[in-house]
Formats: structure tokens, sequence, C-alpha cells
């Protein structure tokens, strides 16, 4: 296991940084979950079927998930400053060419293009993170976590765009912001301090080999997990809840609408709560308490008796240890991996966002299968299972070395 990386000073400037950064994220967040708005009507205009139309969702989602890998390490090559404003740039054009597709298969092009905006959030991580030392990294990527409330603007404003000038509106609308955002960003932030130095020593980056090294170590894969579940399952729930509140509860589709939008805003702002607690207490307590937690919530969740309003409560308390569980995961990448933090955290970033793609399919699948709504939950609750026990034998395990090399090396 690689050591932590010790206490350095704040960069300058890393305050600007961070809050443009986070403007940023939020932008590409709104961008990035379009489709949840505007998709309605693109169905009906085409006459698509609901597998053409959950693939035209879901392509954004999975396209920005898995360039979330690549956009990392070329942060960590080029500097975030460049990557996140060509990153900018390419899903501004995208979305705006979304507006002039005519045809399906265009719409999925454009689809693509507009995915790139979700791998925003590895660029800002590993361009964040090199500005803040050790102590203070959790809180100031926990704040830049606070830009998935770009989904909520998104839910919030492009239906008035959208009723009153229609969905190619909203398109345009979105891509012009996000396209001055990068004129913005670019113009207003600097080079983090490792590109910084590394120009101006004329130093030479690592090898892309270098680059994937980390990527061989089962410690990452274990975080990848609990991304998994903490964001993974997080976007999952936020589109699965209103129409298990409908089918379920009976609840009419502006009451669930509302509910799953009340679930994901104060959720996501709470991630930067997680990041300071990690600092204060240690990513790896926050791990635990998340994992516990989420465990008994899964598991009353699994019950069909359990009535809305503890059904309601409950799944708010599991929202919430969720995103302290978002910043605790990336509160370990650049304390373990300073040197990789593009690499890992783009890697635990791709598995987050792939399980935002996956788990809303295996839950109509077990749903379909068992014909018990709460089958969803029940496939949650073992993925915390394992999470928390691979977690706590692994700290046994490094608890373990770490007791006999004691000895040792006072010797």
């Amino acid at each position: 296991m690689t050591s932590p990386m010790p206490d350095t000073g704040t960069a300058p400037n890393a305050g600007r940084a961070l809050s443009l950064s986070t403007i940023a994220f939020t932008v590409c967040f709104a961008v990035w979950t379009i489709f949840s708005i505007i998709g309605v009507q693109i169905k009906d205009q085409l006459g698509l079927t609901e597998a053409q139309f959950g693939l035209l969702v879901g392509t954004p989602v999975l396209t920005g998930s898995l360039i979330r890998l690549l956009l990392g390490i070329w942060t960590d090559r080029f500097g975030g400053r460049l990557v996140y404003t060509l990153t900018m740039l390419a899903s501004a054009a995208a979305t705006a060419l979304l507006a002039f597709a005519q045809t399906y298969e265009q719409m999925l092009v454009a689809a693509l293009g507009v995915g790139i905006a979700g791998g925003s959030f590895a660029v800002g991580v590993a361009y964040v993170s090199r500005f803040y030392p050790a102590g203070k990294q959790g809180t100031a990527l926990g704040i830049f976590g606070v830009g998935n409330v770009g989904a909520a603007v998104t839910k919030f404003a492009a239906p008035f765009v959208m009723v009153a000038l229609g969905w190619q509106a909203v398109a345009l609308v979105w891509a012009a912001v996000l396209a001055i955002m990068a004129v913005v960003f670019w113009f207003s932030t600097e080079d983090d301090p490792v590109i910084a130095e590394r120009r101006a020593s004329g130093g030479k980056g690592r090898s892309l080999a270098e680059e994937f090294a980390p990527l061989r170590n089962l410690q990452v894969w274990r975080f990848s997990l609990y991304y998994f579940f903490a964001f993974g399952a997080f976007v999952a729930l936020s589109l699965w809840l209103p129409r298990y509140l409908i089918e379920v509860y009976g609840f009419d589709i502006q009451t669930a609408g509302m509910i799953a939008a009340f679930y994901s805003i104060p959720a996501s702002i709470f991630r930067a709560y997680g990041g300071h607690l990690s600092d204060r207490h240690g990513a790896r307590t926050v791990m635990y308490w998340t994992l516990i937690v989420s465990a008994a919530a899964t598991f009353v969740l699994s019950f069909p008796q359990l009535g809305a309003v503890g059904f309601i409560a409950v799944a708010f308390v599991l929202g919430f240890f969720m995103s302290l569980g978002k910043a605790a995961v990336y509160k370990h990448i650049p304390a373990y991996y300073p040197g990789s933090v593009g690499a890992v955290g783009g890697l635990v970033g791709m598995i987050g966002g792939l399980g935002g793609f996956v788990l809303p399919i295996a839950f109509g699948v077990l749903n379909e299968r068992t014909g018990m709504w709460t089958s969803c939950f029940m496939l949650l609750f073992a993925i915390v299972l394992v999470s928390l026990v691979w977690m706590h034998l692994s700290v046994r395990s490094i608890d373990r070395r770490t007791a006999q090399a004691v000895p040792i090396a006072a010797e």
C-alpha cells in the first residue's frame, strides 16, 4: 500500500481554483443530465420505443463514466486547466449540434458528445487536489462534489425553457452557458502547482505505463466498489425513486418527482460536510459509518410492509450517508496516490458512474423476475455488505502489518 501524502501548505489561489472548478462542474453536470428532461419530448417527436428511449437517456451516463479514466490521466499529464477547458468546449459543441439532429441515430451520436461533460469530475478532482494539503483535501473535494446539484438545476429550469421554446432551445442555451464557462475558466484560473513546477523546470511527465501502474493495486478496486455504491447507487435511486413511489405507494407523478428532487439536492450538498468529517475524523471512520448505516437502511427498505412516511425517512437517511461516503472515498485517493490522482480518481469515478448506468437496469430486471419492488434494496444491501466485509478485513490486515513493522523499525 502506498504511504499517505504528508501535509504541506495550501497553494496560492487555491480558493479561486476550487470555486471556479465547482461552478464549472455544476454546469457540466447540468448538461450531462439534460436528457432527463428533453428526452421526454424527443421520445414523443420521434416515436421511440421504451428501449430506444432508455438507450438515448443512458448513453451520456455511460460515455461520461467511461471517459473519466482517460481524462484523469490526461489531467495528470497536461494539467487540469487545459483538460477542463477542452472538455467543456467539446461537450458544448456536441450539445449545440444536438439541437440540429433530425434522426434517432444522429441523436445517439450527439449524446456520445454530451456525455463528455460527465467526465469533468475526474478532471476537477485531480486539478483541485493539487492546490490543497492532505489535511484539507477532503473538505476541498467535498465542496467540489457539490457540483452534483447541476442535475437539480436541469430538473427545475429546463422544463420552463422547453415548454416556452422547445427542447432544441434547451440544448442551445445549455451549450452556450457551458461554452461561456469554459472561456471564463481558462482566463480566470492558472496551472496547478505540479504542472507549473514541471514547466518551470523543464521536467517531463511520466510514461503511460507509470500512469497506469497504480491501477494494478487491489486497494484501488476496493475504493471503486465503495464508489459504485456511494455514487452509482445514489444516481440509480434518484432515477428509480419516482417510479417506485408511484407504483408502490400510489403517489402522483408531480409529488413523486418533487420527493426525488428533494432527495437529490440535500444529499449532494452534504457531500461537502462529508469531506469536512473525513478531514477531521479520518476517511476510514466516515466510510465505516457510511457502510454500517447504509447496510441497516437497505435492510429495512427491503421489507414491503414499510409505510410511505417510514420509507421516505429511511431513504433520506440512506441518501445522506451516501453523500458522506462519496466524499470519504475521494479523501482516500490523493492521500494514498498523490502522484496519480487523475488515473486513480478517473478509474474510481468511472466505476461509480457505471453503477449509475447498470443499477437501474438491474433494478428493472430484478423487479420483472421476482415481482418484488423491494428487490432493488435487497441488491443494494448485498453490495453494501460485501463492501463492509472487504473493508473490515483489509483494515485488519493493514493494522496487523503496521503492528509487525513497528518493533522492526524501533530496533
